[in-house]
């Protein structure tokens, strides 16, 4: 398979470099010294699932350079959506799909504004992945899971053959019959272990030891999903609970990437976060102070320290 990963950070690097690995052609599409490293010396993994590799990388600043590819992992921040939509339209064939793995609810309906709506999947990734320096990713915990589907709901056989792909690819993946309800699971997820590692500048196992802000986070989630439900969207009966014992699995050191963004002086992508979480709870006239407080703590580290 033919493969393009538009954005090869930590989530874009762990997955393209397993797909890379079972012999897939892929391309790795990025910027900056973390491109030059990658063209310099190949692309280096540690990861405590996949064991660390290195292997040498096809790696390019321009989509236009690869022509269209059987699968793009659309994987870039969600404030760099909208651009670069625009960027890999050289890489949209007549049967190339594009795999939506980013954090938000929002990003496939603004990816086929572009590109039209029959390329674009929906997914999830369940993985604590960050660059650790240019050319090297970092996968520290989590099950490295994708959840992916068809955003009209059901299965295809697109899906089916992209699922054996992963597969192949030694990638635990599963497919989603309601990928909208998985979207918003992942979405409470995020909200509540990324918004309060980032808050407290603290790992999972610190905030799980703390009464008060374990309670933080969960309530953070019961939030969310008040909106999701505001908004019709089907959460399952003990969705915090599931995420709860999940949690309760998760390394101790873990921490979000809104966290490593916050720490590294990166922008954050806190408006399709908890920004989100705020504006839809007061369209629905549903309170959200705690995603509040988290969006106002972090607002002034949006584009960067200040």
């Amino acid at each position: 398979m033919r493969v393009a990963v538009m954005g090869s950070g930590g989530t874009g690097g762990f997955f393209g470099s397993l797909l890379a690995r079972a012999g897939n052609a892929v391309t790795f599409i990025a910027r900056g010294a973390h491109l030059e490293a990658m063209r310099a010396h190949g692309l280096r993994v540690k990861s405590r699932l996949a064991g660390d590799f290195t292997l040498p990388a096809r790696a390019t600043h321009d989509p236009a350079e690869i022509g269209p590819v059987d699968l793009v992992l659309f994987c870039v921040k969600t404030y760099d959506t909208d651009m670069a939509v625009q960027q890999i339209r050289p890489l949209v064939g007549p049967d190339t799909l594009v795999l939506s793995v980013q954090n938000g609810i929002d990003n496939a309906e603004r990816i086929a504004r572009v590109v039209g709506p029959e390329p674009v999947i929906g997914a999830v990734a369940h993985v604590f992945s960050a660059i650790e320096a240019p050319g090297v990713i970092a996968q520290t915990a989590g099950p490295g899971r994708i959840i992916f589907g068809e955003l009209a709901g059901g299965t295809s056989a697109r899906t089916e053959q992209l699922l054996e792909t992963f597969h192949e690819a030694a990638i635990v993946a599963e497919l989603s019959r309601e990928i909208r309800v998985t979207l918003w699971e992942k979405f409470l997820f995020i909200c509540g272990n990324g918004g309060v590692t980032a808050l407290t500048r603290l790992p999972l196992g610190v905030i799980r030891a703390c009464p008060e802000t374990n309670a933080l986070l969960r309530g953070t989630m019961e939030e969310v999903e008040g909106v999701a439900r505001a908004r019709g969207i089907p959460l399952p009966a003990g969705c915090i609970e599931q995420v709860v014992a999940f949690n309760a699995s998760v390394e101790p050191e873990a921490r979000s990437s809104l966290y490593h963004d916050l720490a590294a002086g990166r922008r954050l992508e806190l408006e399709a976060l908890h920004g989100t979480v705020v504006r839809l709870g007061h369209e629905h006239g549903v309170p959200t102070p705690l995603n509040f407080a988290i969006y106002a703590a972090l607002k002034p580290y949006l584009n960067g320290s200040p």
